[in-house]
């Protein structure tokens, strides 16, 4: 194999997945696992399986930590890996195979996301692509929440295949995803008012609603049934969190509302949902008539 395989785990209270990470990567060269200073067995986890742990300060996401791990860890290539992901075997064999050839400065790999015990495809869960392994110095990551981050050199983009994905065992509980979109929804709401958003009354019920109609429909949210539905739902209520957490920034500042707009943007919600119902065929998905009702309730 031509160079040295470093794998690089951020961690906060990762007991319960960090193990399953690391031995599915014990053919890497190194494992460094970078740790928030768990309180509970994750670092002990760690060590136990070989893993070299280095710590940094606790943030309330992991792209503030992930160039400071990639800086500790020796490797001329590096994959950065999940603490609740994991490489399959056929996709281990496939990095190995890459560095052998050493044509290419980075690898878009796709990922499998489990949620709620089921693999979503719909409403871009699915490939999922993220440059995951690359060679030292190819990728660097930024510093805000949720952000690409910057890469340079040639691409190597692995097919569609979920035999070359990354395992991910996304939210497994509803109570985890509450957990994260309170945490998350705060810091994209004070990135809001930092970029200097003035907060509109209105945009409690267009930002939520085009954030649904653009998963469950125009991204064929559908198509993942029931869990497609909830996680669409999900996903906009998230925004109306974020758009409640700038008001409150704000002082819970008081505004009037004007009936005449709201029946307005109410109106036009009900248009949407109209429109794709006309040109999206559903058919065969059981939620159907219940949006069907909601259409046209809100529409009237």
């Amino acid at each position: 194999m031509n160079g040295k395989v470093s794998v690089v785990i951020n961690t906060l209270n990762e007991e319960q997945n960090v193990e399953r990470a690391i031995k599915s990567v014990k053919w890497a060269d190194e494992v460094v696992v970078c740790d928030m200073h768990s309180e509970d067995r994750t670092v002990d986890i760690a060590k136990k399986l070989g893993a070299k742990v280095v710590y940094h300060e606790k943030t309330n996401y992991v792209e503030p930590a992930r160039n400071f791990a990639v800086s500790k860890a020796t490797g001329d290539w590096i994959l950065v890996l999940d603490a609740d992901e994991e490489i399959p075997s056929t996709l281990a064999s496939k990095l190995k195979e890459i560095t052998e050839d050493n044509s290419v400065d980075f690898v878009e790999i796709p990922r499998k996301n489990i949620i709620f015990k089921k693999q979503v495809r719909a409403s871009f869960w699915w490939p999922d692509y993220h440059p995951r392994f690359y060679k030292k110095g190819s990728v660097t990551w930024k510093n805000e929440i949720h952000t690409k981050p910057e890469t340079k050199g040639s691409k190597l983009t692995l097919s569609a295949d979920e035999s070359l994905a990354i395992i991910h065992y996304h939210y497994q509980s509803v109570s985890q995803f509450i957990e994260r979109l309170n945490r998350y929804t705060t810091i994209q709401a004070n990135e809001l008012v930092e970029a200097g958003y003035m907060f509109q009354w209105s945009d409690l019920i267009t930002k939520p609603l085009s954030e649904f109609m653009g998963r469950f429909f125009a991204n064929r949210g559908f198509e993942d049934g029931l869990h497609g539905l909830v996680l669409s739902l999900l996903q906009a209520f998230s925004f109306l969190v974020v758009y409640l957490k700038v008001w409150e920034a704000d002082g819970f500042k008081e505004e009037k509302i004007n009936l005449s707009q709201l029946k307005e943007v109410s109106k036009q919600g009900g248009k949407e949902i109209d429109y794709w119902f006309k040109y999206v065929n559903l058919s065969k998905n059981p939620v159907k008539k219940l949006f069907q009702k909601i259409g046209n309730k809100v529409s009237l």
